[in-house]
């Protein structure tokens, strides 16, 4: 990989609470929100810089997302963290009226997210809510993909007006961005160039884009494009749009169901901009288990060795369709058409 290494690993719910105290440090109107998982998504770091800044509700998700927006509308800036599962799901109607139809400048962290959640089982690996959050009005979506992309994202949110969600994760993941690595709300960013195929991700799964990118050159010569998607409500449509102009063939991949997630918003921008053979790597349209980070990924398929055999599905759907239209193309050409009235 030319351009990143890996540091190590850490969980993406640091650099979401250390972007919270370091918000805290520069704006007295930062307030943090919890729901008596504050330890478990680390605004407890808040907590203890700043405490009478920090509001615990106790285990009523809904009535500290109400209350974010009666601070938005005051004028402050809140910050309500939980497990996604809680923070999306349970919230879906506060997100929907309070948060999103006022547009009120409230920003959720959504903790505990996705299949690296590990042994708190199928009801606790929120797999499904990119889905439901990137159809709000309003919304800014945001999945990291590291310790020091998240906690950028967490920086930047609190920057404009209107509601957003950050996705993070528990499980100590590979961190391998720095500082200087470009991040902009709403652009996608290319981490590696290439003409023969292109991987679109987001969250943990850049990491392994990047390794199958890596291997397909290695291997198979072939030359693979990996595109950090971090943003997938603003979705960048113009990078999307160009790497299917030049690579003909798109691979997404995340750490969600199949349906509706970056996947889903990728299809959605080119059928109507730009058709191209498109596979999908993510949650096969089942709930999961319980099991260690690790084997999980392995067990349901979120590794690079899914995007790898994906990406050369895609190469070849897209030889197929050009030998097809080519053919397609030079029988209209040279055999002439007739038929008779009967």
């Amino acid at each position: 990989m030319e351009q990143f290494k890996l540091f190590g690993k850490k969980a993406t719910r640091y650099g979401f609470a250390e972007a919270l105290v370091e918000l805290g440090e520069k704006n007295p109107n930062i307030v943090v929100l919890g729901a008596d998982v504050t330890s478990s998504v680390l605004t407890s770091f808040f907590k203890e810089k700043f405490p009478e800044r920090f509001f615990s509700i106790g285990i009523a998700e809904q009535n500290a997302t109400t209350i974010a927006v009666g601070l938005a509308l005051s004028g402050k800036i809140p910050f309500f963290a939980s497990y996604s599962v809680f923070s999306a799901f349970r919230n879906a109607d506060q997100l929907r009226i309070s948060v999103c139809y006022n547009n009120a400048n409230v920003k959720i962290g959504g903790g505990h997210s996705g299949i690296t959640v590990g042994p708190d089982g199928a009801t606790h690996q929120s797999l499904e809510e990119l889905s439901l959050l990137r159809t709000l009005p309003n919304m800014t979506l945001v999945v990291p993909c590291d310790y020091i992309e998240t906690k950028k994202a967490t920086l930047k949110v609190a920057e404009f007006f209107g509601p957003a969600f950050v996705r993070f994760g528990r499980a100590p993941v590979p961190w391998f961005t720095n500082e200087d690595t470009p991040f902009e709300i709403g652009r996608a960013e290319i981490f590696r160039e290439g003409k023969d195929v292109a991987l679109i991700a987001c969250g943990i799964m850049v990491w392994e884009a990047l390794i199958a990118a890596e291997e397909l050159w290695k291997r198979k010569g072939i030359s693979a494009m990996v595109i950090n998607n971090h943003t997938l409500k603003p979705i960048d449509v113009k990078t999307i749009v160009d790497a299917a102009k030049t690579c003909g063939a798109i691979v997404t991949a995340e750490e969600h169901q199949v349906h509706g997630g970056l996947g889903g918003a990728v299809a959605e921008v080119l059928a109507k901009n730009y058709p191209v053979p498109i596979e999908f790597v993510g949650m096969p349209d089942i709930f999961g288990v319980s099991g260690e980070p690790e084997e999980l990924l392995v067990k349901f398929g979120f590794t690079w060795k899914e995007i790898y055999s994906s990406a050369l599905k895609a190469i070849e759907r897209r030889d197929k369709k050009v030998i097809t239209n080519h053919i397609y193309r030079n029988v209209k050409e040279i055999v002439p058409i007739s038929f008779e009235i009967l």
